[in-house]
């Protein structure tokens, strides 16, 4: 079983974009003794990075050349916007240079870059057939990634994420919880702890060019997610809308224009991964129970 190894020896981490899934891996990382330098927009996110042990830098607005040449392998969750991936626009030349020193370079990528399959499954080797502009910038975004020479890259494409402060219940308890019916329509999800152990398990037996799909073992419609959480709660089931008259953004909109079932089998093998969430109603329950004990820990 290879998940979950310890990494030996102090090495650096550089992680641009340090968000919900790399404060995870961080909380793994640390401990081991790595130093992690976490890039953020802002002052105030900074402030909640130093807290973790991370060491914050704002940018963009810094110099990171420094910071790379220092790191031993390189994470970056910061997606592509309207000018294409913001990291390679201001780094490919500093990035390619450092590459020979990069032992591993992850790339938080998702699995909308597959497409709309009719609620059909895929893997990593299926056809890449994105229908959203979000997801044809993520396949330029992998391709403008995989182009570097010489770069130990690891591409990961991630499921919808949900963990700590991002599920269902605020909403269900709030009472503005939907269930939106659309036929066939179907979604896989991963919990963000899992990201954090594949992404360990990764760091610790690289495979240049690999490229994993990140997500649990039950793709399932999304209202059947919604209605287990009012069901823990013990709250009525928030009510269903159909999806074609349903009052919704056009971002939220977007994400029912594409139906697929995403295989993760190869986590599992080349990794060994064991998933500690393998479908949502683990997941969901869990984390009921730690809003449980966090909230009796600051009743003492």
């Amino acid at each position: 079983m290879r998940a979950g190894v310890q990494i030996e020896g102090m090495k650096t981490l550089l992680s641009i974009g340090h968000g919900y899934s790399a404060r995870a891996l961080a909380a793994r990382l640390l401990p081991q003794g790595w130093r992690i330098i976490g890039t953020t927009r802002s002052a105030e996110k900074a402030a909640q990075i130093a807290a973790t042990g991370v060491e914050p830098v704002i940018w963009p607005g810094c110099d990171l050349s420094a910071a790379l040449q220092q790191a031993d392998a390189l994470l970056v969750s910061a997606g592509p916007g309207p000018e294409g991936d913001p990291t390679l626009a201001a780094m490919r030349a500093d990035i390619a240079a450092a590459a020979p020193g990069l032992d591993w370079v992850g790339y938080l990528s998702t699995t909308g870059v597959y497409g709309d399959h009719q609620g059909g499954w895929v893997d990593e080797t299926s056809p890449l057939t994105p229908s959203t502009k979000r997801g044809l910038a993520r396949v330029a975004a992998e391709t403008a990634w995989q182009a570097i020479p010489g770069l130990n890259l690891h591409i990961f494409r991630l499921a919808g994420i949900y963990g700590p402060g991002r599920g269902p219940f605020a909403k269900v308890r709030a009472g503005t919880a939907r269930r939106i019916i659309k036929a066939g329509q179907v979604f896989s999800r991963i919990h963000v702890e899992d990201i954090a152990q594949v992404l360990e398990a990764s760091l610790a037996w690289p495979n240049p060019g690999a490229i994993y799909n990140l997500c649990d073992d039950d793709p399932a419609p999304p209202q059947d997610v919604i209605a287990h959480a009012a069901e823990l709660l013990g709250l009525p089931l928030p009510p269903e809308v159909d999806f074609e008259t349903a009052d919704m953004t056009p971002m939220a909109r977007s994400f029912y224009a594409e139906s697929k079932k995403v295989r993760n089998d190869l986590i599992k093998q080349e990794l060994g991964i064991r998933l500690l969430f393998a479908d949502y109603r683990v997941g969901l329950n869990a984390l009921l129970e730690e809003e449980e004990r966090d909230r009796n820990v600051s009743e003492i």
